[in-house]
């Protein structure tokens, strides 16, 4: 029997991800706790929703749900790594959202040319 490996998609880069939030065609989440966006800033225009909280504030069924997030948009996700923003790309895919990216960690975001704005 044979398998065949099925080629990976193609993921949103960090800086396709600033340039299709200045166009208005995906939502940035900054993934990260209160204290490190608090010591660093965060991308300009970027929803604050902690990985802790993703779940929740992800379900329209939730009294916590932030009506940005709907399964049919684009979701650009960071954090500071790319550790919780691969975690959270899992969470929501599971949760029937399709379009979702992990684009790396706050740095990334900053070298593809991204404003950071202090908290």
């Amino acid at each position: 029997m044979f398998f065949f490996r099925q080629a990976p998609t193609k993921g949103m880069t960090a800086q396709e991800a600033v340039t299709a939030q200045r166009d208005g065609r995906v939502t940035v989440i900054d993934l990260r706790e209160h204290g490190e966006v608090a010591s660093t800033g965060k991308a300009a225009g970027a929803l604050h929703i902690p990985l802790s909280r993703l779940r929740d504030m992800a379900d329209s069924r939730h009294p916590d749900h932030h009506p940005e997030l709907k399964p049919e948009m684009a979701l650009a996700l960071y954090c500071a790594s790319g550790a919780r923003s691969a975690q959270g790309a899992r969470l929501l895919r599971q949760m029937g959202f399709e379009d979702v990216h992990n684009i790396g960690g706050l740095a990334h975001w900053q070298r593809a040319g991204g404003t950071v704005l202090n908290a």
